[in-house]
């Protein structure tokens, strides 16, 4: 079977037409028919090679939302014209332990849907059956592609954090990540309080879901803030006052880094002293998708979005580049 799609021959190339060969399906594989996918910063990385295991022709697309139009030998759960979405991992090896304890997206073999495979800017994705997660009916097609990728990112430490409805969470940066993180925080019960250097994003960040605005650009604001929160979570990538934001923490509070951040640097008397900690976590589990989706549903979740033909997917990845969309772009398949 050809499959229609959309590649970079080379690192940091436009997007050109592609056509592969997809083959036979294998054994517990599922086939996707495409009909939105996000786009995300990764999908950026890949395409320059920033992160060095780009393999050209590249196709990218991890945040991935279509119909089964096959399943391969084993797959029992999922079956054609079922509605589905697919993320950043499209196989762990089921074996490890930590597959085996449930934290799949800590397999050291996982295989990411555009690493070393072709993703979802195109007709088809393929993907072990594992990592494929039913729609629930709530969640519409055109906005859940997101969910997948900076969805998860941000509801997986609440999971892991075992953050509580009477938790005080920060989230420093209202974008593609941190508007989506106000929304579960809001949606868990915390109070919730938005960090951002954009004053014109407080009207916003109240209607997502803070209750308080912070502006970063006033460092008495943080300061007057000293050990109020039981987890701040960080979606930006870029260097912080980290001594500021751990002076902000509880006792026992974490800062949770999601965003790509060059490097942390901080005092150690105050981690000591106040048995604060330092974090991250990369995406999450399949289960934990799912629990992140039927959260979504019962609460009405989901991102801001805009959508963009996939013909028209080099004006839509330079658009990311510019840093103007508000808050997430999800390609429309018009193959």
């Amino acid at each position: 079977m050809n499959i229609k799609a959309y590649a970079a021959s080379k690192a940091a190339a436009a997007l050109e037409p592609f056509e592969y060969e997809l083959g036979d399906i294998g054994a517990e594989q599922v086939d996707i028919r495409v009909s939105h996918c996000g786009i995300c910063h990764s999908d950026l990385s890949m395409i320059d090679n920033a992160w060095e295991i780009a393999e050209y022709p590249l196709v990218p697309g991890h945040e991935v939302v279509g119909t089964i139009t096959a399943v391969g030998p084993g797959v029992t759960h999922l079956k054609k014209g079922q509605t589905v979405g697919l993320g950043w991992f499209a196989q762990s090896c089921m074996l490890c332990s930590q597959c085996m304890s449930g934290n799949h997206n800590l397999c050291a073999s996982a295989e990411g849907t555009i690493v070393g495979r072709h993703g979802g800017f195109g007709e088809m994705v393929r993907a072990h059956k594992g990592w494929v997660i039913p729609l629930p009916n709530a969640i519409k097609s055109a906005s859940a592609g997101p969910l997948f990728c900076g969805g998860i990112t941000v509801f997986n430490p609440l999971v892991q954090n075992n953050i509580r409805p009477t938790d005080r969470v920060g989230v420093v940066g209202i974008g593609g990540l941190g508007h989506m993180a106000l929304q579960f925080a809001r949606a868990w019960g915390c109070e919730v309080t938005a960090f951002s250097t954009s004053p014109e994003k407080e009207k916003e960040a109240r209607q997502l879901g803070a209750h308080h605005y912070v502006s970063t650009r006033d460092t008495g604001q943080l300061e007057n803030l000293a050990g109020h929160f039981d987890m701040i979570l960080v979606t930006v990538n870029v260097s912080l006052p980290w001594d500021a934001y751990l002076n902000a923490l509880n006792p026992k509070g974490r800062l949770h880094l999601v965003g790509a951040a060059p490097s942390v640097e901080a005092p150690t008397m105050p981690l000591i002293i106040g048995q604060k900690s330092f974090g991250g976590s990369p995406l999450g589990s399949p289960a934990t998708i799912n629990a992140m989706l039927e959260f979504a549903a019962r609460h009405g979740i989901e991102p801001m979005i805009e959508t963009i033909p996939m013909s028209k997917v080099n004006d839509a990845l330079e658009k990311l580049r510019t840093g103007k969309p508000r808050y997430r772009i999800v390609l429309e398949s018009d193959f």
